[in-house]
C-alpha cells in the first residue's frame, strides 16, 4: 500500500505530463493523491501522517497552479515539502524527539546519538534536495524538470539512503545476546 501511496500519484504525474502537458499532469497528480489516500483509508483504515501533509500540499500548490495557470506552483511544492521535513527533523531534534523514529523504529533500533545523527544527516540532505529542485526549475525546461522530479529526486533519495547504512549499522544497538 505505501508503494501505490508514495508513486501511484507521481506516475500518474508523468504520463499525464507526456500525453497533455503540465497543466495535465498537475491535474493528474491531485486526483491520483486523492485516490490513493482514500484507498489508503478504506484498506487501512487510517492515514499517515507523511502522505497526508504532502498530499495536501499536493493539492494547494496543485489548485494554485490550475486556478492561476502558472505551473511555478507545482515545481516549488517539492522544494517546500523537502524544507517541511528538514524543519521537522531539526526542530525534533532539539526537543529532544525523533521523528525518523517514529517512521523506522519498528523494523531498526539506534542509539540516542545514532538517532540525533540521522536526523541531522537527513536534514541536510533533505536541505540540498530543495535547493537543488530550485535550481533545476530554474533554470531548465519544463519537460527536464519532470523527468528530475519523477527519476532524479528518487534516485538521489535511494542513493543517500544506501550511504546511511553503515551509520545506521555503527549506531545499533546491540540485540541481546549479541557483543556491542
Amino acid at each position: 500500500m505505501k508503494a501505490i501511496v508514495d508513486y501511484g500519484p507521481l506516475a500518474a504525474f508523468l504520463v499525464a505530463y507526456y500525453l497533455g502537458g503540465i497543466m495535465a499532469a498537475t491535474a493528474a497528480v491531485m486526483v491520483a493523491t486523492v485516490a490513493v489516500l482514500i484507498l489508503a483509508w478504506v484498506v487501512e483504515k487510517r492515514l499517515a501522517t507523511m502522505p497526508l501533509v504532502t498530499g495536501g500540499l499536493v493539492l494547494v500548490f496543485g489548485g494554485l497552479t490550475l486556478l492561476l495557470e502558472d505551473e511555478t506552483f507545482i515545481k516549488m511544492k517539492p522544494t517546500l515539502v523537502y524544507l517541511l521535513f528538514a524543519a521537522v527533523l531539526v526542530i525534533g531534534s532539539m526537543l529532544g524527539r525523533h521523528p525518523l523514529k517514529l517512521i523506522m523504529g519498528s523494523f531498526m533500533n539506534l542509539t540516542e546519538p545514532g538517532w540525533r545523527g540521522l536526523a541531522h544527516r537527513w536534514a541536510g540532505f533533505f536541505l540540498a534536495m530543495a535547493a537543488l529542485n530550485e535550481f533545476v526549475w530554474r533554470t531548465q525546461s519544463t519537460e527536464f524538470w519532470v523527468n528530475f522530479k519523477v527519476f532524479g529526486l528518487i534516485a538521489l533519495t535511494v542513493a543517500f539512503t544506501l550511504t546511511q547504512l553503515p551509520y545506521m549499522r555503527r549506531h545499533a544497538v546491540p540485540e541481546p545476546g549479541q557483543p556491542g
